[in-house]
């Protein structure tokens, strides 16, 4: 599938999990969500949820394994190396319920990145789950993997973007952008709008209704749709609804934003 254009047109919707126990502590702060959410907005997919967990076997295990049941894609960063604190491989094994072995390209790569130095710690890097697939690494050669939908890469964004940049390239090219249009209410609060949002949510189901209360001195709400297409429609019949109830309205500056 390298380079293809999504021909769904729909996107994915993917996952993202950052593990780290010094991102819980405050010691880092994670960077991996804002930068993946560009990466996969502007191909066309979206970001449709986050975890952040920790350096714990049985979180790790029980999370992994919930999200193997999933079909969403997922995009995995943190604790794929070898020291005593990273749990991410043995954790993708059990949650998978298969075997963790070394793989034999990843010894070949990390063999040949580091020599005689690769024994004893440094091989462990290529034990992985049976069944994964590799995802190579352009900075240092040590390879992530794959495995049932999931991609688990370093959790060092100058390795792990380049090599998400990669996964989506080959594995999902370019769909249609997701827009926004909204339009910005005042002089009502959000309760009043409940009723004709739930008339437009039936009315446009393949759309995003959103919601979203500004306060302070300039208070007003932005009410609106996320898709790909059918937006004109749909701001038109929810510049109709508020007209017949009455409710102010404007359209916002900008018009249609991507997402």
């Amino acid at each position: 599938m390298q380079g293809h254009e999504n021909q769904r047109g729909a996107g994915e919707a993917f996952g993202l999990i950052v593990i780290g126990d010094e991102v819980l502590t405050g010691s880092r702060v994670d960077t991996h969500f804002p930068e993946i959410k560009r990466l996969v907005s502007e191909r066309g997919h979206t970001l449709a949820w986050s975890w952040l967990l920790p350096d714990d076997p049985g979180v790790l295990t029980e999370h992994l394994r919930f999200s193997f049941s999933r079909s969403s894609p997922v995009l995995v960063f943190g604790g794929i190396g070898a020291t005593p604190d990273d749990h991410t491989r043995a954790c993708a094994a059990a949650a998978a319920g298969v075997s963790l072995v070394r793989h034999p390209e990843a010894r070949a790569l990390i063999e040949s990145r580091f020599g005689p130095d690769a024994y004893p710690n440094r091989v462990l890097m290529a034990d992985l789950p049976e069944g994964a697939s590799l995802v190579p690494n352009p900075v240092n050669q040590i390879p992530g993997f794959s495995l049932r939908g999931h991609w688990f890469l370093p959790g060092f964004p100058q390795m792990a973007w380049p090599m998400a940049r990669w996964v989506l390239e080959r594995h999902f090219g370019v769909a249609s952008r997701v827009l926004e249009r909204a339009l910005e209410v005042r002089g009502v609060p959000e309760s009043r709008l409940i009723p004709l949002m739930r008339r437009l949510g039936e009315r446009f189901p393949g759309l995003k209704l959103f919601s979203l209360p500004h306060l302070g001195p300039d208070a007003h709400i932005l009410i609106g749709f996320r898709g790909r297409q059918g937006l004109d429609q749909a701001v038109e019949a929810l510049r109709v609804e508020l007209e017949q109830e009455g409710i102010e309205h404007r359209d916002t500056v900008g018009g249609d934003q991507r997402r």
